[in-house]
């Protein structure tokens, strides 16, 4: 514990959030990396340090700033290019930011290799299962034509539920949300093949895998839903966020 002016300040987890590549005003602002306020603002209220961390660095910057961070946090965001688990695009593939998939696989790949705790949402599952090996379907609604509709986005509201999900007895994830969930869905793609050393830890009514997670005493948890819209109204969302900034 530090203090300021004799005021005690509890030390918190700094958590690394990679950018993306925000090119929606190229003739009106010069290039920048951001991140959406949710996500930051779930990580603050669970008692961490969020800090965005920018693409396009070099490979000893990056490697700085991993190895001071105390967890990283893959939100979500567009489709990672295929050619990263060796398929080609889909057409409804969208949204691919090179600078991005770059950063978080690499920084995921050491996460994975030094067991820091990482929390992935919706993309950030999918980064998680690739960097690890796995695959991803492409498009639910034209490959998995017998899922459920998983895709409610613009329509429908950030906190909007949209189906329940059935946890993996035995996960860290079942001990965090127990059995059942409720939860949002805004994406058309999903984990396909599992990546090594990962287990499924949720399913949807359909059979779409909705989380994976490293066995053991690492935290390395990846949901396919968006808890960051749901921590007010939904306890269990606010304890996954908690449960991940203890770990780190």
């Amino acid at each position: 514990m530090i203090s300021v002016r004799g005021c005690p300040i509890p030390n918190k987890p700094l958590i690394g959030i990679p950018g993306f590549f925000d090119t929606s005003s190229p003739d009106k602002l010069p290039p920048r990396f951001a991140m959406s306020r949710p996500y930051i603002a779930a990580l603050e209220a669970s008692g961490a340090l969020p800090v965005i961390l920018p693409l396009a660095l070099g490979l000893d910057t990056l490697r700085g700033l991993f190895d001071r961070v105390d967890g990283l946090f893959m939100a979500g965001g567009g489709d990672l290019n295929p050619a990263c688990y060796l398929q080609d695009a889909h057409t409804k593939t969208e949204g691919i930011d090179e600078l991005r998939d770059e950063t978080e696989l690499l920084l995921t790949r050491w996460a994975l290799e030094s067991d820091k705790p990482l929390l992935g949402v919706c993309r950030g599952v999918q980064t998680l299962n690739v960097a690890a090996g796995g695959t991803l379907v492409q498009d639910l609604s034209e490959q998995w034509p017998d899922s459920i509709r998983h895709q409610y986005f613009p329509e429908k509201p950030r906190s909007y539920v949209a189906h329940e999900i059935s946890t993996v007895p035995g996960t860290r994830l079942s001990q965090i949300l127990g059995g059942k969930a409720h939860v949002n869905s805004f994406h058309h793609q999903a984990v396909a093949t599992v990546g090594g050393g990962f287990t499924v830890a949720a399913y949807a009514p359909d059979g779409v895998i909705e989380a994976i997670e490293a066995p053991g005493e690492r935290f390395i948890v990846g949901v396919q839903w968006h808890p960051e819209s749901l921590i007010e109204t939904d306890e269990a969302m606010n304890a996954l966020f908690a449960a991940f900034v203890r770990a780190a």
